[in-house]
């Protein structure tokens, strides 16, 4: 691989010297591994590989911290595991480090464990993994992707046939999704490919109309796909039975024999790419004819002249009556640990781990090889190590604090990204208001102050930004923004439109896709030992209009059933009942309403059904998307606990993999008192807009964590009023407003 490769623009420095190691390593024990600990780790795992294995060439994929037991945390943290007793007595910790990495030469995968000895890391173990079983995708492989169609003379040619150089070319390296003509044993991606007329220009309007294979072992092309076109409907179509009102070149969906001539079996010709460009850096727009930026927009300026209101120390963060651990990690990017709440003295923890654990994004048009395109940005590629370096004054506004992130290259270096988190207030509305409405009546209003902790991330065409939220109310909220470029297809000049896309301009398609989301819950509502309360709202049961117990019948209450046993751990929302599933201590009773102490989980308006079907090769690979909640019983091992709701090893799975979801919700296990997961699905489904086009807006989802029963009352009521000096009326010389009036007390 070659240098430039090593790194992309999101990252921002590369550092391959191993430099002394502090010791202790740690401030907080689930600190992530500092670039001179990955270097280390790295040459202790050649080392090892050079001495006693036969391996030739390692080309690592992954290292990172492999996480201590959570009670030998929580004790090192004198974190009690129940609210009010005394935290256990602290054990030692050793460090670990789990590593993945590839033989260059023969493309088989190894895992290795490793220990901190001293100042020196050893080798514990070095397994390697079953055939067929696929570490991440790693960024250098998504970049070698566009070199090795770029060498490829079939591919030269098949550009060369519609109007596209070689230097024009350009790929998007994804994982293979599914593909069972290829042994699964061979480390392949496909290149989603499109033209670049110029250095900076919008790639993505220029789609081209194959799909190369390649291996990302021996560095080439193995196959050539092409995608059949749609064509108006004849007397008979493909697609009669369901109503579609056109058919494709294609006698079927199905994919041709890898030995059959792939542009013959989608029976059509070849299509150019469309040749109008789609800019979206302002000095390409400000070339465009008839284009003019806004020039009413005046400057807003967020102001903390006092400072910020949190503190923070190494990755421990506290804000608010909130303390926790802020940790990047390659694959989830942001993972928040240790979450605790000061109620008056008394701390009480919240969450152990709050994470992204994985996401799908299911494509939906069925042609081959379009089924293909069901990216798993967690587990095949990695949300940490697509994370952006942030820009003061643009991805984050006002007085920011950032941390740094960093992962292992092939080489073993550590590509840093310097500012990959950033941490800054946000004002958020009212909090809470009041005013006695009767003459003479008094008014409070209280403003409510957010912390937010972001990220974004950049798969490719589509960009992310993650926004956990801490609230002076003791609310925890995960947005997710969604925004960047539709991933497109070239449709030619009199192809009908696609039943499974929009075109959203001449010669350019977007097809349907979902994006979901599964979100990692670990709880410890006032310790560790939880349960999950389902609860929905129903009218008052055999009480109907007339009776004594329900004369008008107006009369609704709750029916709430604690989620008991391992198989009932799978959930579905039911929009009819309002439901909503709470975490509880069953130890912890609240004096007045004498129910347990929990947080619920309010995500109503991010639930997203996957639209395929349930034995499809993409359900069967994310077996999370099938339901709403997933509440599990937390097991851990040698190697941590149940992380991974598609596996921990997601590239080319052709099936469920045993360390996935829904063989951890089987039994007649117990989950009531226990140490619990919950992996909640949310996500969104997609019809793509014309007004999505060239960049898309951003679209949110949301999800909430809201006290129930926690708090004696209202644990905001001691917020300052609100009473802003500094805001002023937009047009003073026709207003008669005066801060700090009747809005905001008196």
């Amino acid at each position: 691989m070659s240098v430039p490769n090593t790194a992309p623009s999101t990252a921002t420095v590369v550092k391959d010297s191993e430099a002394p190691l502090k010791v202790p390593a740690f401030k907080h024990p689930l600190d992530p591994l500092t670039p001179e600990e990955i270097v280390a780790v790295s040459h202790s795992v050649r080392r090892y590989v050079a001495e006693k294995t036969e391996v030739k060439a390692v080309r690592f994929i992954t290292s990172s911290l492999l996480p201590p037991p959570k009670k030998a945390v929580l004790a090192y943290l004198q974190i009690p595991l129940l609210s009010g007793e005394k935290p256990e007595s602290a054990t030692e910790i050793v460090r670990k480090a789990d590593v993945d990495f590839i033989d260059a030469v023969t493309g088989n995968a190894y895992n290795a464990i490793l220990s901190l000895n001293g100042q020196d890391w050893v080798v514990d173990s070095i397994e390697k993994l079953p055939d067929g079983v696929q570490p991440q995708i790693s960024v250098e492989e998504l970049l070698l992707c566009e070199e090795i169609i770029r060498a490829d003379e079939r591919v030269i040619k098949l550009a060369a046939e519609v109007g596209v150089k070689p230097e024009q070319l350009h790929a998007d390296g994804w994982a293979i999704g599914y593909d069972d003509r290829f042994p699964s044993n061979q480390r392949i991606q496909q290149a989603l490919v499109f033209a670049r007329w110029s250095r900076h220009e919008n790639l993505y309007a220029h789609p081209l109309d194959f799909v190369p294979v390649v291996d990302s072992v021996t560095k080439k092309v193995i196959h050539i796909d092409f995608a059949p076109h749609y064509k108006r409907k004849g007397e008979k179509s493909l697609f009669d039975s369901a109503g579609v009102d056109v058919d494709i070149t294609a006698p079927t969906t199905a994919p041709p024999k890898l030995e059959e001539d792939a542009l013959a079996a989608a029976n059509r010709k070849r299509v150019p790419p469309p040749k109008e460009s789609h800019d979206f850096l302002p000095d390409l727009l400000a070339q465009k004819e008839g284009f003019k930026f806004r020039e009413d927009i005046k400057p807003l300026h967020v102001l903390q002249p006092e400072g910020v209101s949190f503190k923070v120390d190494g990755h421990v963060l506290e804000w608010q009556k909130w303390k926790m651990h802020i940790a990047f990690h390659h694959r989830e990017g942001i993972a928040l640990s240790t979450i605790t709440y000061n109620d008056n003295g008394n701390v009480r923890p919240v969450f152990y781990r709050l994470s992204l654990s994985e996401m799908v994004v299911p494509y939906g048009a069925p042609e081959h090889p379009h089924p293909r395109k069901h990216a798993f940005d967690v587990g095949e590629y990695g949300m940490g190590t697509m994370a952006n370096e942030l820009t003061l004054g643009c991805d984050c506004l006002g007085q920011i604090h950032y941390l740094p992130g960093s992962y292992v290259a092939h080489d073993g270096s550590a590509v840093v990204v310097k500012n990959v988190i950033c941490i800054h207030e946000e004002d958020a509305g009212l909090l809470w208001k009041h005013t006695d409405y009767r003459v003479g009546g008094r008014s409070q209003a209280v403003r409510s102050r957010r912390l937010v902790i972001q990220q974004i991330c950049t798969l490719a065409n589509y960009e992310y930004i993650f926004n956990y939220m801490f609230y002076q109310d003791g609310n925890i909220e995960l947005e997710v923004r969604l925004t960047g470029i539709l991933q497109v297809y070239v449709q030619g000049q009199d192809e009908p439109n696609s039943p499974f896309g929009t075109t959203l301009a001449p010669g350019i398609n977007a097809h349907y896709h979902q994006h979901i989301f599964s979100v990692r819950v670990d709880p410890m509502v006032d310790g560790l030992q939880n349960s999950v309360v389902e609860t929905d709202i129903i009218p008052l049961p055999n009480a109907p209009v007339g009776s004594a117990a329900n004369h008008l019948g107006n009369a609704f209450t709750t029916r709430s059933t604690p989620i008991a046993r391992a198989s009932d751990g799978a959930r579905e929302f039911d929009y009819a009942t309002d439901r909503r599933w709470s975490i509880v201590n069953p130890q912890k009773v609240h004096a007045a309403s004498k129910r347990n102490a929990g947080y619920s989980i309010m995500g109503k308006g991010a639930t997203a059904p996957m639209m395929a079907l349930a034995d499809s090769a993409v359900a069967k690979r994310a077996p999370f998307a099938k339901k709403e909640l997933w509440v599990v019983k937390d097991v851990e091992g040698p190697n941590g606990s149940r992380m991974w709701p598609s596996g921990k090893y997601v590239p080319q799975t052709r099936d469920t993999p045993p360390d996935a979801l829904p063989n951890w919700a089987a039994g007649d296990e117990s989950l009531l008192g226990e140490d619990l997961l919950l992996f909640i699905t949310m996500g969104i489904t997609h019809i793509p807009r014309p007004e999505d086009w060239p960049v898309m807006p951003v679209e949110h989802l949301r999800l909430l964590f809201r006290p129930t029963n926690f708090f004696t009352s209202n644990p905001s009521m001691d917020v300052p009023g609100a009473n802003d000096p500094k805001s002023v009326p937009a047009f003073p010389e026709s207003s008669d407003a005066s801060a700090g009036g009747a809005c905001c007390a008196h």
